[in-house]
């Protein structure tokens, strides 16, 4: 599969945002990955959905979204934990304001992720994960991203019932990746 991103390129953005209040992070990181990614990042106005999976409840924003890769804002701003779910993709979370807390199947001890820090997830792995109070992170996923949508919509389906922040998340992932395959991205 041929990827746009490369997570070195994308640790060196989010370093633009460390140390930065949350908002003024988020400018900063989106400017730096707009000269890196112009033709596949959006640098417009964030545009904010609340997302349930895995136990979890945070908010995300797209960056970029394609049928191979996907680039978001992620996080909370009064914490919360869960399971990260299994794929069969990687994912890659630089934390650049808050912390959070991980473990992955068969460790006993957490791993504590701060502002610069990479968590990142390997293809059919699973992380217990926590934000003790306040986290955001750019978050990178590679690989059949279609093929997550079930773990991030199921809770949803079966606890939420939002359906209309449901839609507005399938509208916006859709409204990326069609844009993605006009440019002839996969």
């Amino acid at each position: 599969m041929g990827y746009v991103f490369d997570p070195d390129v994308l640790g060196e953005c989010v370093k633009q945002g460390v140390g930065k209040p949350a908002d003024e992070a988020m400018d900063a990181i989106t400017a730096a990955l707009v000269q890196r990614y112009p033709d596949h990042v959006d640098g417009g106005p964030r545009q904010w959905v609340v997302n349930n999976a895995g136990g979890a409840m945070g908010q995300l924003t797209f960056l970029h979204a394609s049928i191979t890769e996907y680039l978001i804002f992620f996080g909370s701003p009064i914490g919360t934990e869960g399971h990260s779910g299994r794929y069969a993709t990687e994912v890659y979370d630089w934390v650049f304001d808050g912390e959070m807390w991980c473990y992955l199947e068969g460790e006993t001890q957490r791993t504590s992720y701060g502002p610069g820090d990479l968590a990142y997830l390997g293809r059919d792995r699973i992380k217990g994960y926590r934000i003790p109070d306040h986290a955001w992170m750019l978050e990178y996923s590679r690989g059949p991203i279609p093929s997550m949508l079930p773990f991030g919509v199921a809770d949803t389906l079966v606890s939420t019932l939002d359906f209309k922040t449901l839609g507005r998340t399938f509208y916006r992932y859709g409204k990326y990746v069609t844009g993605s395959l006009l440019r002839g991205k996969i």
